[in-house]
């Protein structure tokens, strides 16, 4: 699908924010709607049933979390990515639990975005589903032999940090919150601490820098990301 073939609903209450967006992924070659509030967001959505929306989540009256859960709860299934401050960590997590599948904080570069769309648009209009053998850089995951090599040589993981990775990869380029990864690989763990442990153990194994990671990222205050890299 090409970009022109592609309608994104930018629902924020300013007209700025709305001005630059309308612009900026116009020139990409995306088509844009717009809407100020919730009521108008509905409405466009049932009207012109786009392929994304970008989403503030401080809008007056029905607020960015509210108009997410609803859309979530009548089925929607379409990619949403969050526009947040830098300060609002909770309410970034809070709408990744109710189903967003991505964020940038404002200000944000329009790279960044035109990014982060891309991989939200890439899970959701992906056909062959799940590869058996996840590739990035020199990173390849077989999730069928259950096989992970790092520059063709094979890496031993325990079987905690190979369930941390199988998400990840899974999930390839979206960020995954603590409170998911932890429910994914412990049942009912909230231990964020243990987590950590975990994933600077991951990174010593298929990282060359584990400081400096180039595939599993932090997304600070929220969780991990896969990087796809080149």
């Amino acid at each position: 699908m090409t970009n022109s073939n592609v309608r994104i609903l930018v629902v924020d209450d300013e007209p700025p924010i709305r001005k630059l967006l309308r612009v900026g992924l116009g020139s990409q070659g995306y088509a844009i709607s717009e809407a100020p509030n919730a009521k108008a967001a509905i409405e466009l959505m049932d009207a012109e049933k786009p392929d994304l929306v970008l989403l503030d989540l401080g809008l007056p009256g029905m607020g960015g979390h509210e108009l997410l859960r609803k859309w979530r709860d009548d089925g929607l299934d379409i990619p949403v990515v969050i526009l947040s401050s830098r300060t609002d960590e909770a309410g970034i997590v809070q709408a990744l639990e109710l189903g967003a599948d991505d964020y940038v904080t404002k200000p944000f570069g329009m790279n960044e975005l035109v990014a982060r769309i891309r991989v939200a648009l890439r899970h959701k209009f992906q056909q062959q589903g799940e590869k058996p053998v996840f590739q990035t850089g020199d990173l390849s995951v077989d999730l069928v032999k259950r096989i992970v090599k790092v520059e063709g040589k094979d890496v031993k993981l325990s079987p905690k940090e190979y369930d941390i990775l199988r998400i990840l990869v899974q999930h390839a380029g979206k960020v995954l919150t603590h409170h998911f990864l932890l429910k994914q690989v412990w049942g009912d763990s909230t231990d964020v601490q243990y987590l950590r442990v975990y994933v600077r153990q991951l990174r010593q194994k298929i990282e060359k820098t584990p400081d400096q990671p180039r595939y599993i990222t932090t997304e600070t205050g929220v969780g991990y990301r896969l990087r796809e890299v080149e």
